[in-house]
C-alpha cells in the first residue's frame, strides 16, 4: 500500500509559520509552564522589548541579549548604572531603546524586592491561582490580546515598578511562560502543553 507523499505538516498555530527559528520556539518553548524566577523575568524582560516590535525580532536577538545582560541575573543587572547603559546603547545585537534598557535595570531592582519577599515566581502565578489557564482556542480570532489575568498582574507589576509591563504586553508574557496555554486545539502541542501542568 503506498501512502501520498509528503506528508501533511502537523497543525501548528498558524502564527508560527514555516521560519524554522519560529518553528522550533513554538515546538519546544512557547507554553511550556515555566516556574523559575530568573526565566520568568528573563521573559518578561524580552516581551517588554518586543513592544512596537515582531517577537521574531527579538527571538533572533535573544542570545546578544542574554550575553549583554549577564546571562539575565537580575541580582547582577540591579546594580548597573549609566556606565552599562552607555555600553548597552552602542550594543548593535540588541535592540537600542534607552527607556527599554533603564526599564530592565529598574525591573530587575523590583525583582529582586519580590524574589526576597515571596519568590518572583510564586508572585507572578498568583493571579493565575497557581496553575496553568487551559484555554480551548479553535481560530486565532478567538485568542484575546488581554484578559483580566493580564489586567490584575500588569498592574500589580506597574505598582512594584516594573514598566513596559501593559496587559497586552503581560498577555505576551503569560502565553509565552505557559501560565496560559494558547495553543490551538487544533494545535499538537495544546495536549502536549496541557499535559505538562
Amino acid at each position: 500500500m503506498t501512502e501520498d507523499w509528503p506528508f501533511p505538516e502537523p497543525a501548528r498555530c498558524p502564527w508560527c509559520g514555516i521560519d524554522p527559528v519560529y518553528v522550533a520556539y513554538h515546538d519546544t518553548e512557547w507554553g511550556v509552564p515555566e516556574r523559575d524566577s530568573r526565566a520568568l523575568w528573563e521573559k518578561l524582560v524580552l516581551d517588554g522589548f518586543q513592544a512596537g516590535l515582531s517577537w521574531i525580532t527579538i527571538l533572533r536577538k535573544r542570545a546578544a541579549f542574554r550575553a549583554a545582560f549577564g546571562g539575565f541575573d537580575p541580582r547582577t543587572v540591579a546594580r548597573w548604572g549609566e556606565p552599562e547603559v552607555q555600553v548597552l546603547l552602542g550594543n548593535a545585537g540588541i535592540v537600542r531603546h534607552r527607556g527599554k534598557i533603564e526599564a530592565t535595570i529598574q525591573s530587575a531592582r523590583a525583582w529582586e524586592r519580590i524574589e526576597d519577599r515571596q519568590g518572583f515566581a510564586d508572585f507572578i502565578w498568583q493571579h493565575a491561582d497557581g496553575r496553568p489557564v487551559q484555554n480551548s482556542f479553535r481560530t486565532p480570532a478567538e485568542v484575546p490580546t488581554q484578559t483580566g489575568v493580564s489586567r490584575s498582574l500588569s498592574r500589580a507589576l506597574k505598582a512594584e515598578g516594573i514598566r513596559f509591563s501593559g496587559p497586552t504586553i503581560v498577555y505576551a508574557f503569560l502565553q509565552a511562560s505557559g501560565i496560559v496555554n494558547d495553543h490551538l486545539v487544533t494545535c499538537p502541542r495544546h495536549a502536549e502543553v496541557a499535559a505538562l501542568a
